[in-house]
């Protein structure tokens, strides 16, 4: 049970206490530093082996474009294998990929080329962590401390994002590029340190783990028909693909309408910062008064009212005052996002639905940036802004029903509402399809209600497992209805009794109330040419 709120445990520092989750913490800022300072160098070398525009933003691409690629792929593998051993063999390619690049640079052998591709294979790392990097949250501090966890690690991301940029360029000063690569990898074996020694508690059922294609099509499955997960993708895709333009406008604003140089750049975005890590502070007394829907809405205007000043107020020292607040906002809006993601989503499919969160983050930033700086070339920055901020406030508008304080009241505990089917020969459990017919004898006049309700049970049946659902009913005794739902297996109908959770209790048993049988409704399982038949237990 989740414990009530206080001062002390919704402290940004709470979390700190568990040692597992202090010394990873620890070992993904240095990382994250490691991080930071490669991209400074990894840009820089670029400017020296191709000077040419295309070449260089082609060193970001390749480091962003994995992400999105692999996301969903990542989600999946990070659910059907151990998250701490699979954590540790993407480190292990990172840390690979930024020491060769490192031996490459310091021998002189890099070029253009070599330098793309070990880029893009750190991107190719990076892509397939993130997804598995927050799955673990949940497993590493208390259902209440997750808040504080995730704010913790965007304090982490945006610190490093400071310091990374500022010692790189010490180093790259002094002895160039190749160092900061070497240096990056070594970052990479303070995770793995950390990791191996964490002692995951596992929960391994008797069932063998899912395929990756298996596991790819259940988690699309599972995001179209859980309302939950679609609730927190709406909101978040609605924010970020206007604040977005924000983070895409910015290097132009300060150019062109404030006349600054790359030192004015710098402190908009060490202001930036900053207002992130203050935010990250503040967010935990916030929520002990406000809900997490009045938060994600007051965010929202505070990011909306920071483009209108960016965009109008022509002050560079206002200008820095609105990179501060939004990244105040910005945190708050991410942090509550991913958090509530966490708390949503059931650990057999946590991965999955993380890496529809970062799809959703990823794509909403790459074609938010896309708009809004077609937009500026044809009205300029300044209304450009204006109207990202009027269309964030619109967004806020159009998605209000969307809430996601709703979601940390979900009891996610594992437990089956009905028998456990038994197949005689185990041997051939990967076979498939598997039809399931479930009769009930309902009162006709009730029927229409039982309708309704049955398809809430319809939901839940897709969302775990079924790709086919229909509901029959009898043309010659009204009241008898059957339920008719298709697996891909036997082995994936009984993962999907696995799968029910606590939360979804009431959902079977209003269905269940209004049978009136003297028997409970029969089950039959069709599993090619064999027939099975058992009473449902509810």
């Amino acid at each position: 049970m989740t414990k009530p709120r206080t001062i002390a445990n919704t402290a940004l520092w709470w979390p700190l206490r568990h040692p597992i989750f202090r010394k990873i913490w620890i070992a993904s800022l240095f990382s994250n530093i490691g991080t930071w300072m490669h991209e400074v160098g990894a840009g820089w070398l670029m400017t020296s082996l191709a000077p040419d525009p295309l070449m260089v933003a082609l060193v970001q691409a390749a480091t962003t474009f994995p992400v999105f690629l692999l996301a969903l792929p990542a989600g999946a593998l990070a659910d059907i294998l151990d998250r701490r051993t699979y954590l540790i063999a993407t480190q292990i390619w990172m840390g690979l990929a930024a020491g060769f690049l490192g031996l490459f640079t310091l021998t002189g052998a890099a070029n253009a080329t070599i330098l793309l591709l070990f880029t893009f294979a750190l991107g190719i790392g990076s892509g397939m962590m993130m997804p598995a990097w927050g799955a673990i949250i949940p497993e590493l501090v208390p259902r209440e401390e997750i808040h504080g966890a995730v704010s913790l690690n965007s304090v982490g991301v945006n610190v490093s994002r400071a310091v990374g940029p500022a010692l790189a360029g010490l180093i790259i000063a002094a002895t160039g590029p190749g160092i900061v690569f070497m240096l990056n990898a070594v970052s990479f074996g303070a995770v793995i340190i950390a990791l191996y020694g964490w002692h995951r508690k596992t929960t391994d059922g008797e069932l063998p783990a899912e395929r990756l294609v298996g596991a790819l099509r259940a988690g699309v499955r599972y995001a179209r028909h859980s309302p939950e997960l679609r609730t927190i993708l709406v909101r978040v895709g609605a924010f970020v693909i206007f604040a977005s333009a924000s983070w895409a406008l910015i290097p132009l604003l300060v150019r062109q309408n404030l006349g600054g140089g790359a030192d004015t750049y710098g402190l908009f975005l060490a202001a930036l910062g900053t207002g992130a890590i203050a935010g990250a502070f503040v967010l935990p007394h916030v929520r002990l008064r406000l809900s997490r829907d009045m938060i994600l809405r007051g965010s929202t205007l505070l990011f909306a009212g920071c483009m209108l000043v960016l965009a109008h107020s022509g002050s560079i020292a206002a200008g820095i005052a609105a990179m501060f607040f939004s990244g105040m906002a910005w945190i708050s809006v991410i942090s509550s996002s991913m958090a509530a993601a966490q708390v949503a989503l059931p650990a057999w499919v946590r991965a999955r639905g993380l890496a529809f969160f970062w799809v959703v983050f990823m794509g909403g930033m790459a074609v938010g940036s896309a708009i809004w700086g077609q937009v500026a070339s044809l009205v300029g920055i300044s209304m450009s802004l204006t109207l990202a901020a009027a269309c964030a406030v619109i967004g806020m508008v159009a998605t209000w029903e969307f809430r996601i304080g709703q979601l940390e009241v979900l009891d996610l505990t594992p437990t089956i509402h009905w028998t456990t089917p038994h197949f005689r020969d185990d041997s051939e459990m990967d076979r498939g399809p598997v039809m399931v017919m479930i009769e009930y004898i309902i009162e006709p006049a009730k029927l229409e209600e039982f309708t309704h309700a049955l398809h809430q049970v319809r939901r839940l049946r897709r969302r775990d497992g079924a790709f086919m659902w229909e509901m029959f009913t009898d043309s010659e005794e009204p009241g008898k209805v059957v339920e008719c739902f298709m697996i891909e297996s036997w082995l994936e109908h009984l993962r999907q009794h696995e799968r029910e959770i606590a939360s979804d209790k009431h959902i079977y048993k209003k269905a269940h109330a209004f049978h009136i049988g003297d028997r409970p409704p029969k089950v039959t399982h069709y599993i090619g040419g064999h027939l099975r038949e058992q009473p449902l237990f509810w």
